[in-house]
């Protein structure tokens, strides 16, 4: 079944919300607070029980590729598939739908983004494996994701009718994409049991999903035709660089999926986070006594606080509660449990000031 199989990993995005740690240089993806390994590794190495790397592509920037090698170096440096800027997920799976198309007409795609935690990744196995039976079946397939609160952060799928029945998991045909919604109504969802959180990982044949843009994003559908026949030749780079600019800013949610039809689910508990902020890492991370620390740390009588070291510094905490306290050489963080949201408002008005090599 895996002969046509590739995946490729979503890993241009910077990550603002772990900001000071997180930098356009050193992505929230590329940060190693995993035991050491970065949510872009554990991401590689998920696939690589079943999948050989020659077979896992990376959509990134010039910027960080160096940086994603040096972590996973079982990947081939041509697997890096390099997007000029970021213009939104519909143009950066247009760009490595079309490399797949090139190199094998009958790929089957699992696109991934690089920033997701995911508990038990052998629930994550099973429900791609699933999910690649709907999409041999020319279904555009997304997981989605058992909510477990009623979540307002996160856009929403509605099931519709039982689609196939695959070992312990269901294929449901996709009835409505839901933006965020307000807490009432995320709270309804959740008691109907009917929806799922949408995870933007989806599973689909490229040569489908290239049609599926042409369709509803044109100018993006000319763009890519445009490249396909440049392809190989010595214009390409140039060409893909002079339209890449123009093409429109969008999600494949909004621009495709929505519109799309055989359009499928597939729901899955698989401890899934977006770890979207300062709090949702503490809530992953946390001992027993509800604290996470990294670097030179020395904590006494702290309680659900977390504290990152910088570099060459002692971080000293003394019975403190509730807290976020993150040190790095140019800038120090402290914010209250539960204001980690408020981190991104803090990014914004240093672009406002100009202090903008605080985010480099």
């Amino acid at each position: 079944m895996f002969e046509h199989v590739y995946a490729l990993i979503m890993a241009g995005g910077e990550g603002t919300r772990l900001w000071p740690l997180s930098r356009h240089s050193r992505p929230k993806q590329a940060l190693p607070l995993f035991n050491g390994r970065s949510l872009f590794a554990l991401t590689v190495e998920r696939l690589l029980p079943w999948l050989p790397p020659e077979r896992i592509g990376v959509l990134t920037n010039r910027e960080q590729m160096a940086l994603l090698q040096e972590q996973v170096p079982v990947l081939p440096a041509e697997n890096f598939i390099l997007e000029p800027e970021g213009r939104g997920t519909a143009a950066c799976i247009a760009l490595g739908a079309l490399h797949l198309v090139q190199r094998d007409p009958e790929a089957l795609m699992i696109v991934l983004p690089a920033d997701h935690y995911i508990r038990y990744p052998q629930a994550l196995q099973a429900a791609l494996q699933a999910a690649l039976t709907i999409a041999e079946a020319d279904y555009l397939v997304t997981l989605g994701i058992t909510p477990t609160f009623p979540a307002t952060g996160y856009g929403y799928i509605r099931q519709g009718e039982v689609l196939a029945r695959l070992g312990d998991l269901v294929a449901y045909v996709v009835q409505q994409f839901v933006e965020k919604p307000a807490q009432a109504v995320a709270e309804q969802y959740l008691a109907s049991g009917v929806y799922t959180w949408n995870s933007g990982m989806f599973i689909w044949k490229a040569q489908r999903i290239l049609e599926e843009i042409a369709r509803y994003l044109p100018e993006l559908g000319a763009a890519w035709q445009q490249w396909q026949m440049a392809w190989g030749t010595p214009d390409f780079a140039a060409l893909l660089a002079q339209t890449w600019s123009t093409l429109p800013k969008i999600s494949i949610d909004y621009g495709v999926m929505e519109r799309a039809q055989r359009v499928a689910v597939v729901p899955v508990e698989m401890g899934w986070s977006d770890v979207g902020s300062w709090d949702t890492l503490l809530e992953l991370l946390a001992g027993a006594d509800g604290c996470f620390w990294q670097g030179d740390v020395l904590a006494l009588g702290a309680e659900r606080t977390l504290g990152i070291a910088a570099d060459g510094r002692k971080l000293v905490v003394v019975d403190v509660r509730d807290l976020v306290i993150v040190d790095t050489p140019d800038a120090l963080l402290i914010l209250p449990r539960g204001a980690a949201q408020r981190v991104r408002d803090a990014v914004q008005q240093l672009q406002r000031t100009g202090e903008t090599k605080l985010l480099e």
